[in-house]
């Protein structure tokens, strides 16, 4: 529980660009690897990834080398020992509650998708349909690429916007919400009007004459 409560504290502070510096790389990161691939195949792109990574490691790592052989730093330091060693950070309870929540988020999902593909809420299928539609159609404006672009760049700009305009926000909401009041108070104002009153109504009702009684007729 505490390793998942940092993770989210860790992607908070990206989303909400805590830190300027590591956000900013992080981001940039996202997009040129995304945009990359418009060209590139994922797999080429994964060993460019690679190959940069071993181009800075590799050079760093003869150096440290190079002074243990020279006696300058002691024997087996690794500049990398803490990305190489054994990970700690999650146990093997943690292991099986993660694997465990994995599967039921599986089923879950196969389940719900069963539900809507065999009608078993109406309701719920006919806008099942309406998103595949839409979805369809983002599919010929656009491809998936594109859209996961578009998430990230939401993702670390909006949360941040809505921060920074909260308060304005607010006041044109309440504004907003103001006006529509104005404008419901004002349609009931004019229907309480146009309606004709009840007495008006029984006045010019027509009061219906008594049907002539028959006389019984004596035997």
């Amino acid at each position: 529980m505490a390793e998942g409560y940092s993770m989210l504290v860790v992607v908070m502070d990206l989303i909400y660009w805590r830190d300027v510096g590591k956000t900013g790389l992080v981001v940039t990161g996202l997009v040129i690897g995304l945009a990359s691939l418009f060209q590139l195949s994922s797999v080429t792109m994964l060993s460019y990834l690679c190959i940069s990574i071993m181009c800075l490691t590799f050079p760093l790592r003869l150096y440290y080398k190079l002074l243990e052989l020279i006696r300058k730093i002691p024997e087996g330091v690794h500049p990398f020992q803490s990305y190489i060693g054994d990970d700690s950070s999650l146990t093997d309870e943690e292991t099986v509650l993660v694997v465990e929540e994995v599967v039921l988020m599986m089923a879950f999902a196969i389940t719900e998708i069963k539900r809507l593909l065999f009608i078993d809420s109406i309701m719920d299928s006919i806008k099942f349909v309406v998103l595949l539609y839409v979805l369809t159609y983002m599919g010929i404006t656009t491809n998936g690429l594109t859209l996961v672009i578009v998430g990230v760049i939401c993702v670390f700009s909006l949360p941040l916007f809505y921060k920074q305009m909260q308060g304005r926000m607010k006041r044109i909401s309440k504004a907003v919400r103001g006006l529509l009041t104005k404008i419901k108070n004002l349609f009931k104002m004019l229907y309480s009007k146009l309606r004709p009153s009840p007495a008006t109504t029984s006045a010019t009702t027509p009061t219906p004459t008594p049907a002539p009684k028959h006389k019984l007729k004596s035997k």
